[in-house]
C-alpha cells in the first residue's frame, strides 16, 4: 500500500522524467505514436526513441513485475503515471496484442522459463504477436476448432488453418489454440501453443476488407514443428487459458469505444451545430437529432465512467472478470452509434472515401470481433445472471 506522501513523491518523479524524456516532436504531434502502432505503419525515429525509453523504464506495462520488464507499480502509482502522461500528451508507445491480451495471460499461466523469454520483449515493445483462435468452421463456436497438433516426441506437428488473424503478416509470434487430443467434450483436448511465425510451413494471406484495409489474414500451418516447451498450461488445458485471455481481450476491446479512449463526444456536438444550426437558446434546431445526440452522449459518458470503474476493479482483483462481456457489448454499441451519427451529420460528404467512412465500415465488425454479441449475451446470462442453460430447462 502506498500512502499519500509516497504517491506525491512518485508523481513528482514521473513528471520530471516525462518532461525530460518525451521527444519534442511527439509533444507537438502525439498522434504519430498511435499511427506508428498500426501494423505495417512507418516508424519515425522519435517514436522508436520514445518506445525505447518508456520500455527501458517498464512504464509501458507499469504494473507488470520488474523481473520481467515491467515497473512493478501499484494500481495507485499506475493511475498517477497515466495522469501525468495525459497531462503532457505523452502517449504510451508500448501496446499491441502482446500487451493487451497475451502478456497478462502468460504471466498467470506461463512457466518461469516462458516468462523469462517472452515477457520482457513484450514489455519493451520489441515483438508483435497475433492471435490464432478462429477457424473457417470455428468462429463463435470456437470449441469446434480442428487445427491439429500431433505429438512428435519433443515437438508437435501442427497442421490446419486459422482465419481473421489480425496482423499476422507483421507478427513475430502467434498464440494459438490447437487440438492435441480428441475427447468426449469438444472443449477437451484443446491446448494453448506459442508458434514462431518464421517457422517453415507458416503461410499468411491478407484479407482485403470493404474498408480497403487488410488487418485480418488467413493463416495456414502445414507440418509446422513446434517445441513442446511452447505449450502454455497443461496439455488439453487450453480452453481455460483461452477463456482468461478472452476476458482480457473483451476488456481492452471495449476500451476502444470509451469516450475516455475516443477523447470525447464534443466533436460530434460541434459538427451537429455547424451542420444543423442552433436556436436562440443555443439548442440544435433539429429536435429529433438533438434527442438522439443527447442520448448517445449520455450513453458514451456512462460507458466511460463504468469502464474506468471496471478497470480499477480489475487491477484490485488481479485481472478482468466476466463483466468484460457486458462492457464489450455496450462499447460496440457506443462505437456504432457514434459512427452512424458522424456519417449522418456529414451528409453527402459522408459518401466520400475518408477516415470517417472507413471508421463507419470498421464499426460494423464491432458486434462480432472479440466474440459475437450473441456469445457475450450467453456469457452474461450464465456467468453473471446465473440463468439456467437451455438444456437444464428441458422437461421442466
Amino acid at each position: 500500500m502506498v500512502d499519500g506522501s509516497e504517491l506525491e513523491a512518485f508523481r513528482r518523479e514521473a513528471r520530471v522524467w516525462l518532461e525530460a524524456n518525451l521527444p519534442p516532436s511527439i509533444r507537438d504531434n502525439p498522434g504519430q505514436v498511435a499511427a506508428a502502432m498500426v501494423d505495417g505503419a512507418p516508424q519515425p525515429e522519435d517514436v522508436i526513441l520514445w518506445r525505447q525509453r518508456v520500455g527501458a523504464r517498464g512504464w509501458g506495462v507499469p504494473t507488470w513485475p520488474r523481473r520481467y520488464g515491467g515497473a512493478g507499480l501499484t494500481g495507485s502509482e499506475a493511475r498517477v503515471l497515466k495522469e501525468e502522461m495525459t497531462r503532457i500528451a505523452a502517449p504510451n508507445p508500448v501496446g499491441g496484442l502482446g500487451v493487451m491480451m497475451f502478456g497478462p495471460t502468460l504471466l498467470e499461466y506461463g512457466s518461469p522459463e516462458q516468462l523469462e523469454r517472452h515477457i520482457p520483449p513484450i514489455a519493451r515493445g520489441e515483438l508483435r504477436w497475433c492471435q490464432g483462435f478462429s477457424e473457417p468452421g470455428a468462429g463463435s463456436d470456437l470449441a469446434s476448432l480442428q487445427m491439429a497438433a500431433v505429438d512428435e516426441g519433443d515437438s508437435f506437428r501442427v497442421t490446419g488453418q486459422k482465419v481473421w488473424t489480425t496482423g499476422a503478416q507483421y507478427a513475430d509470434w502467434c498464440f494459438c489454440l490447437v487440438r492435441t487430443d480428441r475427447g468426449p467434450r469438444k472443449h477437451d483436448g484443446i491446448s494453448f501453443l506459442m508458434i514462431d511465425m518464421a517457422s517453415p510451413g507458416v503461410e499468411v494471406r491478407p484479407i482485403v476488407l470493404i474498408s480497403g484495409e487488410s488487418p485480418f489474414c488467413e493463416t495456414f500451418f502445414t507440418d509446422v514443428m513446434v517445441p513442446k516447451a511452447n505449450l502454455v498450461g497443461p496439455r488439453g488445458g487450453g480452453w481455460q487459458v483461452a477463456k482468461r485471455l478472452l476476458q482480457h481481450e473483451r476488456q481492452n476491446t471495449s476500451a476502444g469505444s470509451s469516450p475516455i479512449g475516443l477523447a470525447s463526444t464534443a466533436d460530434i456536438g460541434a459538427l451537429a451545430r455547424s451542420q444543423v444550426g442552433v436556436d436562440s437558446a443555443g439548442r440544435l434546431m433539429d429536435l429529433d437529432l438533438r434527442h438522439r445526440l443527447a442520448v448517445h452522449q449520455m450513453e458514451a459518458r456512462t460507458f466511460g465512467l463504468t469502464h474506468a470503474r471496471a478497470e480499477a476493479e480489475a487491477r484490485a482483483n488481479s485481472g478482468p472478470s466476466n463483466t468484460a462481456s457486458i462492457l464489450k457489448n455496450a462499447g460496440a454499441k457506443v462505437r456504432a452509434d457514434r459512427a452512424e451519427l458522424m456519417i449522418e451529420l456529414m451528409g453527402h460528404e459522408g459518401l466520400v472515401w475518408c477516415e470517417e467512412t472507413r471508421g463507419w465500415l470498421r464499426g460494423k465488425a464491432g458486434a462480432i470481433a472479440g466474440g459475437s454479441a450473441e456469445i457475450q449475451n450467453n456469457i452474461i446470462a450464465k456467468r453473471i445472471l446465473g440463468l439456467p442453460d437451455a438444456a437444464d430447462t428441458q422437461g421442466a
